[in-house]
């Protein structure tokens, strides 16, 4: 999302079938990295619900959670 320069993410909850930037499920959050500090605006109520629910964040989303206080607790197989 965004402009040239201008970056801006959504942070959503997707298929794993579906492709990268194709179909997805819900809109979760925000992220802006050229605001000072880089802005991340999160629904924390959907996401412990889709988390609670088996979803699995990727590692830069789940960075951006860790940087807002959620905890994460994903086992490694």
């Amino acid at each position: 999302m965004g402009k040239k320069k201008k970056p801006f993410y959504r942070i959503v909850v997707a298929d794993s079938r579906a492709p990268r930037d194709g179909r997805f499920i819900e809109i979760v959050g925000n992220y802006d990295p050229k605001t000072d500090p880089p802005e991340i605006t999160i629904k924390e109520e959907r996401v412990t619900d889709w988390l609670s629910r088996g979803a699995a964040p990727t590692e830069t989303v789940s960075h951006l959670l860790k940087k807002k206080g959620f905890l994460i607790n994903r086992e490694k197989v």
